[in-house]
């Protein structure tokens, strides 16, 4: 069994009992207190959003493989959506936990090659930026991904929230699920007990966000 909690920006904890795992806990980009990751695991799809805490337990912040507290972390290079360049400034990570294949995609450009999709693989949890603004995934970039993707439950991230202070303004949620089409689920964060207990065609989840 895990946890899944939405801090707001980019931000998830996932934490297993035996490791919390924090994902981009540099908050202070979007007017929030940074995530403290003493004893627990940073990880960061690029440099910027990491607080490279010398307190975590381990900092993961680029390419390869990773095994802590029984999750396998891996992570795969690819491209920032704000960069016009070929080079491979951010990591999309695939996260094994229990019998769950999660990925974090945070702010990359609008298509995976065929080989960063198959290394990413089978996938049943994904959590992927929507807000647009010339930032990130809009919703319709955000819709294309999650369908190439073909997991059984999306976590959109990186939207409009009035609390938050993003660097250029975010649509809401509601471009996204207009546009991916899917059934929306609210819940305050998600509770994973086992693979079957997800839903079997394509679902939103829509994670309150947590302080």
């Amino acid at each position: 069994m895990f946890e899944l909690e939405y801090k707001g920006g980019n931000t998830i904890v996932l934490n297993n009992k035996k490791s919390v795992f924090i994902i981009d806990p540099k908050q202070s980009l979007i007017g929030l207190k940074d995530i403290n990751t003493k004893d627990a695991i940073e990880i960061s799809t690029e440099d910027r959003f990491s607080t490279f805490n010398p307190q975590a337990k381990l900092i993961i912040d680029g390419p390869g493989e990773y095994g802590i507290a029984d999750v396998e972390v891996k992570g795969i290079p690819a491209k920032r959506h704000i960069d016009a360049d070929e080079t491979n400034q951010a990591t999309v990570y695939r996260i094994e936990v229990e019998d769950a294949r999660v990925a974090v995609l945070g702010n990359i450009q609008g298509k995976l090659t065929d080989e960063q999709l198959e290394e990413l693989g089978i996938i049943d949890i994904l959590v992927i930026p929507i807000g647009g603004g010339g930032y990130t995934l809009d919703a319709t970039a955000a819709a294309s991904l999650t369908r190439s993707i073909g997991a059984k439950v999306v976590i959109p991230v990186h939207y409009a929230d009035k609390e938050l202070k993003y660097e250029v303004p975010q649509d809401g949620i509601d471009l996204f699920i207009e546009e991916l089409g899917a059934p929306v689920e609210e819940m305050p964060k998600l509770k994973y007990k086992k693979n079957s207990a997800l839903p079997v065609a394509l679902t939103i989840y829509k994670l309150a966000r947590t302080s």
